[in-house]
């Protein structure tokens, strides 16, 4: 799997626990899906991705978004 699915990936499950989190729990945890948001809408445009930086180190494959 490519970095580029990877952090996609990631970053869905990641706002899908979080909206899961604010309703079961408190409201708090829709911060976290703004901030995945965000750094999602900053990626698109500064390329610059930290998730992507780790996995690049990992070794891990890179995709067409973030190279």
């Amino acid at each position: 799997m490519s970095i580029d699915r990877i952090v996609f990936a990631f970053a869905g499950l990641v706002i899908l626990v979080s909206l899961a989190l604010s309703q079961y729990h408190s409201v708090n945890w829709l911060w976290l899906t703004g901030f995945v948001g965000l750094n999602l809408f900053q990626s698109a445009f500064t390329r610059f991705c930290p998730l992507a930086n780790i996995l690049k180190m990992l070794g891990k494959k890179p995709g067409c978004a973030f190279e």
